[in-house]
Formats: C-alpha cells, structure tokens, sequence
C-alpha cells in the first residue's frame, strides 16, 4: 500500500499554501509540521476528498497506484485519526468498533467476534462492554484508533491526534499508535505543531514556514 503526493500544490483562493511532490510507502510516517494556516489540514481534507471552497489543489493523488482526484469520499479507503476521539457516547466500546467495520462482509456474531480479536491483539478486550464515557483520554484515543482500524484503510491521516492529551499520556500513545501502523504496514501522513509527535514517528519530516 503507497500514498503518492504527484506534484500536488494546495491553494486557498488564488493563495498558494503549499507544494508537495512525496510517496509514503507502506509502513512509514511522512510528518507535516507547521503553525496554524499554513495547510497542513487543507492536505488531509484532499487526501480524505473533502476539500471545500475557497480550498483548491493542482496535481493529482494515488493510492496503491490508483488515481482517487474524482473518487467520493467514501471510497477512498482512507481513514482519519482526529484530535478528539469522535467515539459515539450511547454505545459501548465494542459497539463503537463495529460500527466502523464493512457492513457487508460479516454477520452480526461475526462482527463481535472480530471485535473481541481486535481488542484483544491490543491487550483491551476488558473494555469491550464498557460505556465510552467511562473511559480514561488514552483508553478513549486507543478505541479511536481501532475503530479507524476496523474500517481496512489503505492509508491513514492523523491530524494532530495526541494534543489533547497529558504529557505522560501522550508519550504512551505515540509508541502505541505508530507501532501499530507500522505493523500493519499502513502508509500515514501526521500533521503536526510539536517535534516530539515527529520525534516519535521516525519517519521523513517536511517543515512549513509562513510569511
């Protein structure tokens, strides 16, 4: 699995915000650091395929060697790792994770099963029956990612997903949450304002200056 970046420039208005000619082969972390405006998240939302105006990009994006420029949203096979969690509160940790998984391909005893292999590849199956309110920021930040997971994404984004957390917290799921995207062999593109989020990935780093 590769994301390539084939001479994608990024604009909002007639304003360029950045430039960007990268492949991000399976299992490596391309990190995008920069201050608030520079485009960083513009990138994410044209690789996700929801770029909106006044945002428009020049060149094109592949994945897995498949042009995605005119493909919805919803077929892209990208998932997307956020600041917050986004967990739905009236379900619980399992229900959470299969919601996100194909809905055509497993019945429902199916679906709990995978679920319960999900949580427990990660050491969490204790949680698959607790309310998501109940959960800790590392615990909630853990059962994001897995839901993103459970979708089979090709690729993923993550938007400056350890931000909110305490420092001790943070350190933890850094390890974490790269581990488990280089096991997988999962193309990802961090953006970011902190180098230890970089640090962490070890991976290329591109830096974003403002005028």
């Amino acid at each position: 699995m590769t994301l390539k970046l084939d001479k994608v420039s990024l604009f909002r208005y007639t304003d360029t915000l950045l430039s960007l000619d990268e492949v991000i082969n399976p299992g490596e972390v391309l990190s995008i650091m920069g201050p608030s405006g520079s485009g960083k998240s513009t990138l994410l939302n044209a690789i996700a395929g929801q770029l909106t105006a006044p945002f428009s990009m020049t060149g094109s994006i592949y994945i897995n060697d498949r042009c995605i420029d005119d493909m919805p949203a919803h077929k892209r096979g990208v998932g997307v790792l956020y600041q917050d969690p986004l967990l739905f509160e009236h379900m619980t940790v399992g229900q959470n994770i299969a919601f996100a998984l194909p809905s055509s391909a497993l019945n429902r005893a199916q679906r709990e099963q995978r679920v319960s292999e999900m949580l427990a590849e990660v050491g969490l199956n204790d949680l698959q029956h607790r309310p998501v309110q109940t959960l800790s920021g590392g615990q909630q930040a853990r059962i994001a990612l897995l839901r993103t997971l459970a979708a089979a994404p090709s690729v993923v984004l993550l938007d400056e997903p350890f931000s909110k957390l305490d420092a001790a917290t943070k350190t933890q799921m850094r390890t974490w949450v790269f581990g488990q995207l280089k096991v997988r062999g999962l193309p990802t593109l961090l953006v970011t304002h902190d180098s230890e989020d970089v640090e962490a990935a070890q991976g290329h780093l591109i830096e974003i200056e403002t005028c």
